[in-house]
């Protein structure tokens, strides 16, 4: 209730919250993708979208996601199906060992997976089961978390068109982390095929997440994001920095953006996943200049 009353709050302060909150519903589905990017961009953004001239780097995500359409990238958004491209491009080492894969959530045998595992749905962005200890884990919960994502469109959300036709799957994976901790996760984005800024995402799932960004050079910038606070503390660079960096750029060569996900556990490189359009290209930066300078690092030429 005190969540509900919160939003309620905002809400009456800035009437603009409630369409924000509003914009997923079904209703919407029969805007056009461009209308619908418009209007939600301007919503979460706060500032019109200019799709003729863009200059942004969220600006510059929408014009990409209405404009180069690949029918490749729906097997590099399918958390099950990028594994075959993965091994293909760079090797099974650098994927997560594979427990099952499952078309519904009535096959997955929970009385035979181990004490620790992840479960993930293979259409959607951040519809995660993570398990440290099988012994605590509410599996009816579960059960009812992975029903509702399962019948869930993510394309609706962001008008993200390679989800579109992503057949709903769940895969469970190994868990990387401790009892207690999830392992660090480093995202690699890659500007026209080039490494030039690394998230640094420590403590997720917990009340101390913090989301830091680092230059090729791993120098702390001063870049943060309004959705993530800064830690404000440097990081070691990862001793598989250079391979994290090499495989990020052999991956993304085609692209015109592209952020490539790692993980890494006990010095051992472990991929992610390869994420086209970061926050549906809706998540601002603190500073303007930073959506800029980001920006600029897109070119749109052919």
């Amino acid at each position: 209730m005190k969540k509900l009353h919160k939003k309620i709050l905002k809400v009456i302060k800035e009437p603009r919250l409630a369409l924000i909150y509003f914009s997923d519903w079904r209703l919407f589905h029969v805007l056009p993708d461009k209308l619908y990017i418009k209007m939600k961009y301007r919503l979460y953004m706060n500032k019109k979208l200019n799709l003729k001239e863009p200059k942004y780097y969220n600006e510059k995500l929408q014009w990409l996601k209405l404009n180069i359409i690949n029918p490749e990238y729906t097997t590099y958004v399918d958390k099950y199906a990028v594994r075959k491209h993965i091994e293909k491009k760079i090797g099974h080492k650098y994927l997560i060992p594979l427990i099952g894969v499952f078309d519904q959530v009535s096959d997955i045998p929970w009385d035979d997976l181990p004490n620790k595992f992840v479960l993930k749905c293979t259409h959607s962005s951040t519809t995660n089961i993570i398990c440290s200890d099988k012994n605590l884990l509410d599996v009816e919960s579960a059960k009812r978390k992975l029903s509702k994502w399962m019948k869930t469109n993510y394309f609706w959300y962001g008008r993200e068109w390679p989800y579109k036709k992503v057949v709903p799957k769940i895969v469970c994976e190994a868990y990387l982390g401790d009892e207690k901790n999830v392992p660090c996760d480093y995202k690699v984005s890659c500007f026209n095929g080039k490494a030039k800024l690394i998230d640094l995402h420590q403590n997720r799932f917990t009340d101390k997440h913090s989301l830091d960004y680092y230059d090729i050079d791993w120098t702390l910038t001063d870049i943060s994001k309004k959705i993530i606070p800064n830690s404000r503390q440097s990081a070691e660079k990862p001793s598989c920095y250079d391979e994290m960096i090499s495989l990020s750029e052999l991956l993304a060569a085609d692209f015109k953006f592209l952020r490539v996900d790692w993980y890494v556990v006990e010095n051992k490189l472990y991929f992610g996943e390869m994420t086209i359009y970061p926050g549906a290209g809706f998540n601002g930066f603190v500073d303007e200049r930073d959506e800029l300078l980001l920006g600029s690092w897109i070119d749109l030429n052919p």
